[in-house]
């Protein structure tokens, strides 16, 4: 049970600590390359890697799934950074553990798995919540694009794990999670070097920051399922997280939520339950 504590705190870190970043780092793309940078390193110490590319079958499926799976990382790293600027904390880190939503359906089309009452329950509520904090106005409508952008981002991420752990090799697991934040690491140098960003010591102490919760978070998560079972640990972490992120949200950084919007957080909760159970 302590991984599963260590894995909630470590994902409410990574939000809170973006959110404390934004007016302390001028350079968010810099600030997410040092991230990866910190991700890569901890995934070759504690995989113990010592080859890059071992001769393997199964190393061009790795490479290719890895590959696939950082761009999606990337993809909900922005998001998340621009969903922070304009939702707050709270709304973002919802919306990004309400994207179990997404390999769930990839369970359903793709591996034939047919899902119970309470997982049809959630899929429904999920999208009732979504159109609940969905407003009226432009400013509403464009947070709320951004917000799905996020769940998607999220979600895909989620779903190439499992497609990994359904067609990868199993002795290749930790080379798929370095080549996962190497190549996020590679495409965020890309875009920063593209928007001309510099690098400066805020971009690279906060980037630090954020790498160390948002590695821990994977990683204990994973170790917690070997002494509790997952439809306790997923339930307990999404929901665990959004809990945190809210009363740190609210205590440390004065964010209130209207009566709407707490509904729609409540009936999100929901379906995280029953999209687990």
């Amino acid at each position: 049970m302590i991984y599963l504590i260590l894995a909630m705190v470590s994902s409410m870190l990574v939000s809170v600590v973006m959110r404390l970043s934004e007016n302390r780092s001028p350079n968010g793309m810099s600030r997410l390359a040092v991230n990866y940078v910190m991700c890569t390193l901890m995934s070759a110490l504690f995989s113990g890697t010592v080859q890059l590319f071992p001769a393997s079958e199964g190393l061009p499926l790795t490479l290719l799934l890895g590959g696939i799976t950082g761009m999606l990382y990337l993809a909900g790293f922005v998001l998340l950074q621009w969903n922070i600027r304009r939702n707050g904390v709270v709304l973002p880190a919802t919306f990004m553990k309400l994207g179990v939503i997404v390999p769930t359906l990839l369970a359903i089309v793709a591996f034939g798995e047919t899902p119970r009452l309470p997982q049809l329950a959630g899929i429904g509520l999920a999208l009732a919540a979504i159109i609940l904090i969905q407003g009226s106005g432009k400013t509403e409508t464009g947070s709320l694009l951004g917000l799905v952008g996020l769940l998607l981002a999220g979600g895909g991420a989620d779903a190439m794990s499992k497609v990994f752990e359904q067609i990868g090799p199993a002795a290749l697991n930790d080379h798929f999670l370095l080549y996962t934040f190497g190549t996020a690491l590679i495409l965020c140098t890309v875009l920063c070097l593209v928007k001309k960003q510099r690098l400066v010591w805020q971009d690279i102490l906060w980037g630090l920051a954020i790498g160390v919760p948002n590695y821990f978070s994977a990683r204990f998560l994973l170790l917690s399922l070997t002494s509790v079972p997952a439809v306790v640990a997923y339930p307990s972490f999404s929901v665990g997280t959004i809990v945190l992120v809210t009363a740190v949200g609210m205590l440390c950084f004065g964010e209130r939520l209207s009566r709407r919007k707490w509904i729609a957080l409540g009936v999100i909760l929901l379906a995280l339950i029953l999209l687990n159970v």
